[in-house]
């Protein structure tokens, strides 16, 4: 791409990834969006699931150069095939940003992009589980033939891709992070690594089956993916709230923007995964159990935060308060917690 061409992505608080063009009204947030012009699409705010119609829609209007399908905080899966269909209707190329799936998708336990992506990208550091880095897959051969003439149309991926990667953005190769994303690449084509991703998909879907039973409200109502995503709206909480007090009771996750948020930096869902927790040998009764605890730190929230005096209530007052050592109930969860998971020793 040059600079100024048009690109689509899934918007930031529909699940969308930072780079791929985000921007607000005020401000372009991401390089992407500062070298190109971008168009987001979005999710189907009754469902939570990409809305594919219009996406089709804006595309024709907009006619991008590329359509990025890809998510960061998306729990369902992306139809691949609707995908290349839009692209091809604008001549568009169709990336796919795999990063946070790949690990799923290498095991396949959840489709691939492979049969219908022009461009394939993914990190390397999430579910794959292999050191920091990142990979680019991309389309040789023939990309279109005219109907009328029969006049192929070639890829040229290739050059443009390498060059922008060195000298484009890189300099020396890190030659230790190649050795170790070997390794992890050899323990992907293994049965222990498929067994491994089926059950993060089975923990993950305990979670959303037993925050169900609690009461709380999921985006999208569930997930086919490794994560959940938290809607704390009813309980008229945020999520950096949440995230707080999770946090000090040694859960680890993040709040994150879920449709319908005013503002990406004040956010009213909390983003769990499942990934880190199976590799350290968890089940599905264990990951109801976690779905418990982090119903007692967002009871805890509204507790806490009820305390607080009219003229203290901010953000920054709720952070100090559950971060000062005198809430007796975080230091009996943080306790718990600490000896429950030390029974799940890292794996070596």
């Amino acid at each position: 791409m040059r600079p100024h061409d048009r690109l689509m992505g899934l918007d930031l608080p529909h699940g969308g990834h930072l780079s791929h063009g985000y921007q607000t009204p005020q401000k372009k947030i991401s390089a992407v969006s500062t070298y190109f012009e971008t168009f987001p699409y979005q999710v189907d705010l009754e469902t939570g699931i990409i809305d594919y119609e219009t996406l089709a829609k804006n595309a024709k209007l907009y006619r991008p150069k590329c359509l990025v399908a890809g998510t960061s905080a998306y729990c369902r899966l992306i139809d691949y095939k609707k995908m290349r269909e839009i692209a091809d209707s604008v001549g568009a190329y169709l990336i796919v940003d795999m990063a946070h799936i790949s690990g799923l998708i290498a095991a396949g336990v959840i489709p691939s992009p492979f049969e219908h992506a022009d461009v394939v990208t993914t990190t390397t550091h999430k579910s794959l589980r292999g050191p920091r880095g990142a990979m680019i897959f991309f389309r040789k051969g023939v990309r279109s033939v005219d109907p009328k003439t029969g006049k192929e149309t070639m890829y040229d991926l290739e050059g443009p891709i390498n060059f922008s990667v060195f000298p484009g953005h890189q300099g020396g190769p890190h030659n230790h992070t190649i050795t170790a994303l070997a390794v992890a690449l050899k323990q992907v084509d293994t049965p222990e690594f498929k067994q491994y991703q089926a059950q993060v998909l089975k923990n993950a879907k305990a979670l959303e089956e037993e925050f169900k039973k609690l009461g709380h409200k999921l985006v999208s109502d569930g997930t086919d993916s490794h994560m959940v995503l938290l809607d704390l709206r009813p309980k008229a909480l945020d999520g950096a709230r949440v995230e707080a007090v999770l946090e000090q009771i040694n859960i680890a996750c993040n709040k994150n923007s879920i449709p319908g948020d005013k503002s990406a930096l004040t956010p009213y869902g909390i983003r769990i995964g499942a990934p880190a927790m199976t590799s350290r040998g968890m089940g599905e009764e264990d990951f109801k159990r976690i779905a418990n605890y982090i119903d007692k730190a967002i009871n805890l929230c509204k507790s806490v935060q009820a305390e607080l005096p009219k003229e203290a209530n901010k953000l920054k007052d709720f952070k100090a308060k559950v971060a000062s050592g005198t809430v007796q109930e975080i230091l009996d969860l943080r306790k718990e917690m600490a000896a429950w998971a030390s029974t799940f020793p890292l794996p070596v």
